[in-house]
């Protein structure tokens, strides 16, 4: 298991098979100062996370290789005792998809399209804020 340090505490993994969705997302957590890597399935962000993990992850449900549920369970399990925090995004509104997504111990659940302040908030609450350049 790789002990966080500063450089990873300010990392974001976003994990979504649609580059447009990806590069959006991009652009909104580097504006608000955190490094983003990107994923475009599970088993990709599952091996970036191992090597270096992430301060949280942003997780797309809907993605080849391991789907968002089983990167979501995998990610839990890395960097100590809390694991990863995930945000999971999805373009499902059903009642079963949050329950689900709460089973498999993510940390919040927004619905696609996902309002980016709505978005920052979240990424805001759940992981530690970049250093200051």
């Amino acid at each position: 298991m790789a002990k966080m340090t500063a450089k990873m505490r300010d990392s974001i993994l976003v994990v979504e098979d649609d580059q447009a969705t990806r590069l959006a997302y991009r652009a909104l957590l580097e504006r608000a100062g955190w490094s983003v890597r990107e994923a475009a399935g599970g088993d990709e962000a599952l091996r970036l996370a191992g090597r270096e993990p992430p301060a949280l992850a942003v997780v797309d449900i809907s993605v080849p290789g391991f789907d968002g549920w089983e990167t979501t369970r995998r990610l839990k399990r890395l960097a100590g005792e809390q694991g990863v925090p995930v945000i999971l995004v999805t373009g499902h509104a059903l009642d079963s998809d949050r329950d689900r997504a709460r089973e498999v111990g993510c940390d919040a659940y927004l619905v696609k399209p996902v309002d980016p302040e709505t978005l920052l908030e979240e990424v805001r609450r759940l992981a530690v804020a970049p250093a200051e350049a």
